[in-house]
């Protein structure tokens, strides 16, 4: 029987403190939502200062509601806000459908892209998730333009598995098989 959860389990990896989003990580939050180097490949623009409370609110609403979510990502070393990481489900209006299927997602604050961290931190979001959603698959969809996401994608063991268009934007969708 698969966990359900209130509230985000706190994570750790080497570098990295996987928790829930705190009030004080808002700033730095609205920071990397205005980021080109981080928004460019969600959404395609700068998110407003209110898109980005909307966004921070709905993550302890996910874990609330349907027992899964992001993480905010806190480096281990300085204790500040570096992205988040986590599964959603957003009830996309996208062929095919992923409704029902926990949908992963990172992002990263540009400076410690490129290092090895995305990967290491999705590593271990899917360890818990193995564990505790006992989903057969999770899927991600990514622009194919964004190489270094694929790059995570792949070698945390998701697979291409169709390309469509998602807000009138070429998208690939990707899956990955739990492992039990």
């Amino acid at each position: 029987m698969p966990v359900r959860l209130t509230v985000a389990p706190t994570l750790e990896t080497e570098r990295a403190i996987l928790r829930p989003h705190r009030v004080e990580d808002f700033d730095a939050y609205c920071a990397m939502g205005t980021d080109p180097a981080v928004f460019r490949f969600i959404g395609g623009r700068a998110r407003t200062r209110e898109e980005s409370w909307q966004r921070l609110l709905r993550h302890p609403g996910m874990w609330a509601l349907i027992g899964f979510g992001f993480w905010a990502i806190e480096d281990k070393a300085s204790g500040r806000f570096i992205g988040e990481a986590g599964f959603h489900e957003l009830k996309r209006a996208i062929e095919p459908s992923i409704e029902g299927v926990p949908e992963a997602g990172w992002s990263l604050v540009a400076g410690l892209q490129g290092r090895g961290l995305g990967s290491e931190i999705v590593r271990r979001m899917h360890e818990w998730a193995d564990a505790a959603l006992q989903a057969a698959r999770t899927v991600c969809i990514i622009d194919p333009e964004n190489a270094p996401s694929l790059g995570v994608a792949r070698r945390c063991g998701y697979r291409e598995y169709a390309r469509t268009t998602y807000n009138d934007h070429p998208t690939i969708l990707l899956e990955r098989a739990a492992r039990v």
